[in-house]
């Protein structure tokens, strides 16, 4: 893991062992905001002692971006911490995010230790205002990659943290590629700073119009393509030779894994689009694949299919997001927390203190 210092009070790392997925840290006075935590228990603790460090009454939120092991598996490291999420998140934990973690036990013993933390702060829709003393959290959602996915914005610095709505390949997943163009579309309307991707590096001011672009640009040319030879009675095997750099992007971003996120978007909207298409009494045979599934787990921790929504659970989410759990709706502004009592907080001294070095840093204050 690396660590780089975008401005005073804002620190991002990123792993080395998980297709470069980011955590950032927001110091505010004494206290510091987590979004999202590293899927390795070796690497979130490096960021736990980095965060006492500088944040002597520890962190006080933690923020997922979304509900994926990547994101998530981290947080009990900071177990004084609030949990901030969107609704849809807390609910997909509770229905498929301890399976998943018991699954991928069996596969990483270091994943042991993990303990899945829910969100013990949601809403469902408009901006959630996180204020703190010289900082304003801006919180939204920003569907496409995901139902529950969300971004932040740090106001003051005009940074966001835009967890895996916005990385060097855009990908829908168990998500909806019309969502996802359209939450692209609206961070390419604000007044940015920097980025920070959830997989990938920092995009700084002047790199930002073009990434957003080509990101814009990929889904287009994925969308046709796919629609084109769906309409032509194509193949599954026809689908799988639309390579990446006919959509416009290249295979060195993110070490490569690219490529296999690339024929996951083509499968899942294949499979969408055919379902879509076909006469009611001829659906489509199933693909041997889940088009849910995501093929970074192959390098991580995300290694079952439980820890995401497989086939039709996967389309009726993706189609009908502002309808998820109406009776969890929150006001403006407002938090909803969950009826169930808290457990005890944990002392922070108790916590697992890695043995490893601090991380390597990457100064980029001058960004």
């Amino acid at each position: 893991m690396h660590w780089e210092r975008l401005s005073e009070d804002v620190y991002v790392f990123t792993s080395d062992r998980y297709a470069q997925v980011t955590a950032s840290l927001i110091v505010s006075g004494t206290v510091g905001v987590m979004i999202d935590t590293l899927p390795f228990p070796e690497e979130t603790a490096q960021i736990a002692l980095f965060a006492r460090r500088r944040c002597p009454d520890g962190v006080r939120y933690v923020i997922y971006t979304q509900h994926q092991a990547d994101h998530t598996y981290g947080a009990f490291l900071f177990p004084r911490a609030e949990v901030i999420a969107h609704a849809a998140c807390r609910d997909i934990l509770i229905e498929r995010g301890f399976r998943a973690l018991e699954a991928a036990r069996q596969q990483s013993r270091e994943l042991a230790i993990v303990k899945l933390r829910l969100p013990t702060i949601t809403f469902t829709s408009g901006v959630f205002a996180l204020k703190l003393p010289g900082k304003t959290l801006e919180i939204f959602p920003s569907p496409g990659h995901t139902v529950d996915s969300v971004s932040v914005i740090l106001q003051e610095e005009k940074i966001l943290f835009a967890g895996d709505t916005i990385m060097a390949i855009p990908t829908i997943g168990e998500g909806d590629i019309d969502q996802l163009r359209a939450s692209i579309e609206a961070v390419a309307a604000m007044p940015l700073e920097s980025i920070v991707q959830g997989h990938g590096e920092i995009i700084l001011r002047g790199e930002i119009k073009d990434n957003l672009r080509r990101s814009l640009n990929y889904l287009e040319n994925l969308q046709t393509k796919v629609r084109q030879l769906v309409e032509a009675g194509g193949t599954r095997e026809e689908a799988r030779r639309i390579t990446l750099e006919s959509c416009g992007l290249q295979r060195v971003l993110l070490s490569g894994v690219v490529t296999q996120l690339h024929q996951a978007n083509v499968m899942a909207l294949y499979n969408r689009l055919t379902a879509a298409l076909a006469p009611a009494a001829e659906p489509p045979a199933p693909e041997s694949a889940a088009p849910g599934t995501d093929p970074r787990a192959k390098a991580g921790p995300k290694t079952t299919r439980s820890s995401k929504a497989t086939g039709k659970s996967a389309s009726k989410k993706a189609a009908r997001p502002a309808k998820a759990r109406p009776v969890r709706q929150a006001p403006l502004r407002q938090a909803q927390r969950p009826a169930a009592p808290k457990k005890p907080r944990a002392k922070a001294a108790t916590q697992a203190k890695p043995n490893k070095a601090a991380p390597k840093q990457k100064d980029r204050s001058d960004a």
